[in-house]
């Protein structure tokens, strides 16, 4: 290893203590989608310490940044997410739901290792400038609301990432492999059904129910789900009921959709068919619906180039050297965590590299590096990025095996040493990656190559209206 990368590496481990901090104070502010004011401003003043440009507010979105150091080509951003999820509060390293505020946040799928992780990858990406003296910049993007907020798509809308070199960015997880499969492209939907109020006793014939037209939209689509394609995904939460009062006929209700499908083409058709039975609703109970698309997420696109580029340092950090301490502690959470997760993992290793494969899916932790799997993500907005430019992301085991995702059990794990391991390891491969970028623009070119190939002609498109602005829902 040269000097410089020397000191990037030197750089991580020097800051260690100080990204903990960040990544634990993150866990305690455990803030909403597009609400992480204390969140945005922490990583701001501390990048704004550490020597970056920091300028926040980017892309008309109060809680996203960028902090930027160097100067030339390439330019390498690094993706940083910190928002929590609602329902989640959990205390720190109990082994039984407890919640901590009662009906609080929590950071289930670990935002705040997510974030703090990409911020240490800057910190050494920017001491390695400092060191060789060479053109290069590098930019960590604060991308806030991830879980439903689609800031990224957002920021595509908006061409943030055409600037861009290669995108990198990395996502906790209790296992350490290269996310090489897709994810659901996804439009989340507002449909808000306006009625007329009436005595629903005296007078019912004069009321018109909006609520009446929620309950007919959802079995609408329950009926829909024989008949769109297996992949498909679509699911609801009713965000108004129009009141508690029974004897009255609700004026108002209102449902959010959250449609996912492979592909952008298939998830617009599927969107529509939902649309389609919303106005039905509306017209069997001669009410009026209001229909308003508040986010949406492209699938991810592949990029083998960088793919490969970041299991080949993945294997220079992966297996961790774990205490018998943390072992211990892993094997506790394991014991209570989801066995069909480590199954499902077993299986797949299992048809790509035979039986051999299980193991690497046995005991507490998953403290190896597993070779590219094919996995079907969720949805994220990194999608969006990955169209835009050159994106690669990974998972770096921060739970025990069996964590299930948006869970307590990954909330109370979010602040004990083996998330801070895994996201000080994460850290590590996202800056050698970013230095190999640096050093060899064969690489970037080769990448952009097989972006443009992969699109097959297809030009990306954000799915989200332009008069709809993040957080507006």
């Amino acid at each position: 290893m040269t000097a410089e990368k020397q000191a990037a590496v030197a750089a991580i481990e020097k800051k260690a203590d100080l990204v903990a901090q960040v990544a634990d104070e993150i866990w305690s502010f455990a803030e909403l989608s597009l609400q992480e004011e204390q969140s945005a401003d922490l990583y701001c003043r501390v990048l704004e310490q550490e020597g970056f440009k920091v300028e926040r507010g980017i892309c008309n979105i109060p809680t996203a940044f960028s902090a930027s150091y160097g100067s030339g080509r390439p330019i390498i951003g690094l993706l940083a997410e910190y928002d929590a999820l609602s329902g989640l509060s959990q205390k720190g390293g109990s082994l039984t739901r407890e919640e901590l505020v009662s009906g609080g946040c929590g950071h289930g799928c670990g935002h705040n290792l997510l974030g703090a992780g990409a911020m240490a990858a800057a910190l050494g990406v920017k001491a390695y400038l400092e060191a060789a003296k060479i053109p290069g910049t590098v930019v960590l993007y604060g991308c806030p609301g991830e879980e439903g907020g689609a800031a990224k798509a957002f920021m595509a809308r908006d061409g943030l990432w055409y600037g861009l070199d290669a995108a990198l960015t990395w996502h906790p997880d209790d296992a350490n492999e290269v996310l090489t499969g897709s994810s659901n492209s996804c439009i989340q939907t507002q449909y808000h059904f306006t009625g007329v109020a009436a005595h629903a006793a005296g007078d019912p014939d004069r009321g018109r129910s909006a609520l009446d037209a929620v309950e007919l939209m959802n079995v609408g689509c329950n009926y829909m789900r024989e008949h769109m394609i297996p992949d498909a995904r679509v699911h609801y939460a009713v965000t108004d009921t129009g009141g508690d009062a029974p004897n009255v006929v609700q004026a108002h209700a209102e449902v959010i959709y959250s449609v996912r499908a492979p592909r952008v083409d298939q998830v617009c058709e599927l969107a529509e068919r939902v649309h389609n039975i919303a106005r039905g609703a509306a017209l069997m109970t001669e009410t009026k619906v209001e229909i308003q698309v508040v986010s949406a997420y492209a699938d991810v696109l592949q990029n083998k180039v960088l793919d490969n580029l970041v299991y080949g340092h993945m294997k220079e950090i992966f297996p961790l050297d774990y205490s018998h301490e943390e072992l211990d502690y892993a094997e506790k959470f394991h014991a209570v965590g989801d066995p069909g997760d480590w199954t499902l993992y077993q299986t797949m290793a299992a048809k790509i590299m035979g039986e051999n494969g299980k193991a690497f899916f046995r005991g507490a932790m998953a403290d190896v590096c597993v070779p590219p799997l094919p996995l079907k993500q969720g949805s994220t907005d990194v999608g969006d990025v990955s169209w835009n430019v050159p994106s690669a992301w990974f998972g770096s085991a921060c739970f025990a095996l069996g964590t299930p995702a948006h869970s307590w059990l990954a909330v109370a794990q979010g602040k004990s040493s083996i998330a801070h391991r895994g996201m000080t390891g994460a850290a590590s491969v996202l800056a050698r990656t970013a230095l190999e970028l640096m050093e060899r623009p064969e690489l970037v070119e080769a990448a952009w190559e097989e972006m443009k190939e992969a699109k097959k002609n297809c030009e990306y498109r954000c799915l989200i209206p332009e008069d709809v602005r993040a957080g507006s829902f």
